[in-house]
């Protein structure tokens, strides 16, 4: 299976890591929308950080302070404080929209991440990328259906999908060079201080039962974000970014059971045309990928940083 899985076109198997993070994030995302009542929002992205951190604890263990170890120190602290900002705006509109529109007005930074893809990572995007890419977009505005008086917490949201295509590329940018486990090791450590001071402000102390959810919290966030810097790690930003609407669908079904939401027409026919566009991506790419085969098999690199 591991030999099926390496002989893969690598946006293909970038694919599959994101469609596996969007799986982690969507738990967490329900057990934050859950504890929303409870808890402010702040207080939340506070604990997502800092359980984040210790679920890296592990690897220190098992591979040394190396783990650690950066070439790119300052990109590293920029890229923490922009997803630690993001991070706050996220939970923000979680717990003050539904949960499907907290999730699709995320997908705006489809707007940001394909021409800051070309500024910065040079990727050359064909005509067909970029139409199916903004087809999958107006499925999300569909959804959207703008009109009528803007909330707050939809601007706080359309700002922590700017943040997050930028985080996109930083980690696009860092993966050349550094591990998966480094980038969550500093983005923990400096997420969970940026994030400590609004925390202190609405502090409520926990219970053992929510303190468990709390820890759920970091966990599946961790894992998520180890899976979207595994799938950034191998192949083009431009060519994953389709795969993550996978999360509206999630969205929409959790938001059915959990929470009684029932998806109107508008989206539904907005879902239909999202996967629809990422659907058409994928196979193509896959095609492409097995007329233009490279050299040599392409491996991931080792999780540890080299010398």
């Amino acid at each position: 299976m591991r030999v099926r899985v390496l002989d893969l076109p690598d946006n293909t198997r970038g694919a599959l890591w994101i469609i596996l993070g969007c799986v982690m994030f969507s738990a967490m995302t329900t057990v934050v929308k859950l504890l929303g009542g409870s808890f402010d929002s702040f207080q939340l992205a506070f604990f997502r950080a800092l359980f984040g951190l210790f679920a890296v604890m592990p690897f220190f263990f098992r591979f040394g302070l190396g783990v650690v170890r950066t070439r790119r120190l300052g990109l590293q602290l920029i890229r923490a404080v922009c997803g630690a900002c993001a991070m706050l705006c996220g939970f923000y509109a979680i717990t003050h929209l539904p949960l499907a529109d907290a999730v699709s007005i995320s997908y705006a930074r489809a707007l940001f991440i394909i021409p800051l893809a070309v500024l910065f990572l040079g990727e050359v995007v064909r005509l067909r990328r970029w139409t199916a890419t903004a087809v999958g977009f107006v499925g999300v505005i569909i959804m959207l259906r703008p009109g009528g008086e803007i909330e707050p917490a939809t601007l706080v949201a359309v700002l922590g999908a700017f943040l997050v295509a930028t985080v996109t590329i930083m980690i696009k940018k860092l993966s050349t060079t550094e591990s998966p486990e480094s980038m969550l090791f500093y983005f923990g450590a400096v997420s969970s201080v940026v994030a400590l001071g609004p925390a202190l402000l609405v502090w409520r102390t926990p219970t053992l039962a929510e303190l468990s959810f709390l820890m759920a919290i970091g966990a599946l966030g961790a894992a998520g974000q180890y899976c979207i810097i595994r799938a950034y790690r191998i192949g083009e930003a431009t060519a994953l970014l389709p795969f993550d609407y996978t999360r509206l669908l999630f969205a929409g079904a959790i938001g059915f059971l959990l929470f009684a939401e029932i998806p109107d027409n508008w989206t539904v026919t907005g879902a239909i045309i999202v996967v629809a566009a990422t659907l058409y991506i994928g196979i193509r790419e896959a095609r492409l990928g097995r007329k233009v085969r490279p050299s040599q098999p392409a491996i991931d690199p080792p999780a540890v940083p080299r010398d």
